[in-house]
């Protein structure tokens, strides 16, 4: 293969099972709304499905968190020794998703080889972070991949492909191709169909990825997921750092399963990721905000919206610690918080900001989505941006799991 991205041995729910209660969004998606989850495990209820399979991140902390991981583990072993997959040898999956807005958004299920990945800052490796990676993300996910026999990936990495040459000439092809799977996707997620390559379409998306690799640095950049593939890649390294001198070069932990998806794809729009703190002074928070980044009503400058008990306000940066508003109110916060206390969360939706902003001692900030033309050349210009920078679409749109992949040693 002439780039990072390769064919994998990719594991599929055999034929007659409910895919509609199968696939479930992506584990970090919903996180404030646990009724979302409720919902799920009653749709779920006792079919196979990939909820059984994932630790959904509303869990995340909880006191019975390690029961959960335990429970994930032992459903993963009983599917696998019950026969719910069906595995497809050296394969790639066309995939054809109708998005809850009626667009089509294509991408291509392969693997990347996590020794040409690097989320630190700085890095010039062929896969690249397009967000700072938060270290202290990567122990609870660690513990869930650590003694996992399968993954299931929602990760989605972005190439930057003006001419459409990698996976949109998939289109014309997708008829004379396998269709593995075609269904409706669960709570507003649209529908999904997906198509086994054939070597000759697998070797046709590699030329071409290989051609777009020479006309830029940077081929591969995160989209979603980002702090799951960088739990991958730790797997990785701790298996190497505890077998020195073992040959792990064709080990199933050297790759991890994603999802490729071209940035220049009209189906794929890019949303800010707004903040809610909760736990806090909320005068005291807005105060110092004041002080630190010089918030005031109106002129030029970093712009935001701040809303608290059903009261909103526009507000611009005059001295910001960042060149984009989110990178300058994620420092304020981070630091306040450190100092202060209070919890802050991510919210995709500015409904739902306003909904959790209306509880006593919280406040939300509402930020606009940057430009995805720039995100390549910010990436490869200034490293990550600031973390939560972005989000490709609405909660529901994110990436359902749905193919799954070994990734012990048989």
């Amino acid at each position: 293969m002439l780039t990072a991205f390769h064919p994998a041995n990719i594991l599929l729910p055999k034929p007659g099972t409910d895919m509609s209660k199968w696939s479930v969004v992506a584990c970090d998606q919903f996180t404030g709304e646990p009724e979302y989850w409720a919902r799920t495990e009653r749709i779920v209820s006792g079919a196979p499905s990939t909820l059984r399979l994932v630790l959904p991140e509303i869990y995340l902390g909880k006191p019975d968190t390690d029961d959960r991981i335990a429970e994930i583990n032992a459903n993963i072993e009983s599917y696998l020794e019950a026969g719910v997959f069906t595995e497809y040898k050296n394969a790639m999956v066309y995939v054809r998703r109708v998005q809850s807005d009626g667009k089509l958004r294509e991408g291509i299920v392969g693997a990347v080889d996590l020794e040409q990945y690097d989320y630190r800052s700085g890095s010039k490796s062929q896969i690249r972070a397009t967000e700072a990676t938060v270290a202290e993300r990567i122990p609870p996910r660690l513990k869930i991949r650590e003694n996992a026999a399968v993954e299931l990936p929602h990760t989605m990495i972005l190439i930057d492909d003006p001419d459409r040459t990698v996976i949109e000439p998939l289109s014309e092809k997708a008829s004379e191709l396998r269709k593995l799977y075609d269904f409706e996707l669960m709570q507003g997620g649209g529908s999904i169909s997906g198509y086994l390559m054939g070597e000759s379409e697998i070797s046709a998306v590699d030329s071409a990825l290989g051609e777009l690799s020479k006309k830029s640095e940077l081929l591969f950049a995160m989209g979603d997921g980002n702090h799951s593939l960088a739990t991958a890649k730790e797997h990785y390294e701790r298996l190497k750092r505890e077998n020195p001198g073992v040959d792990l070069s064709n080990h199933p932990a050297r790759y991890a399963l994603c999802e490729i998806v071209n940035l220049h794809s009209p189906a794929l729009e890019f949303e800010a990721i707004h903040r809610i703190v909760t736990g806090v002074d909320v005068g005291h928070l807005l105060t110092k905000m004041q002080e630190t980044l010089g918030t005031s009503p109106g002129g030029d400058g970093q712009k935001l919206r701040v809303v608290t008990q059903g009261t909103e306000q526009s507000l611009t940066i005059h001295t910001p610690l960042s060149k984009l508003a989110v990178g300058s109110l994620q420092t304020f916060l981070d630091d306040y918080l450190r100092e202060n206390g209070g919890e802050i969360d991510y919210i995709h939706g500015t409904e739902t900001l306003k909904t959790l902003a209306q509880a006593p001692n919280a406040v939300g900030f509402i930020l606009d989505p940057m430009d995805k033309a720039d995100l390549f050349p910010a990436v490869i210009h200034d490293g990550a941006l600031p973390r939560k920078t972005f989000s490709m679409g609405c909660g529901e749109d994110k990436r359902y799991y749905l193919e799954a992949r070994e990734i012990r040693n048989s």
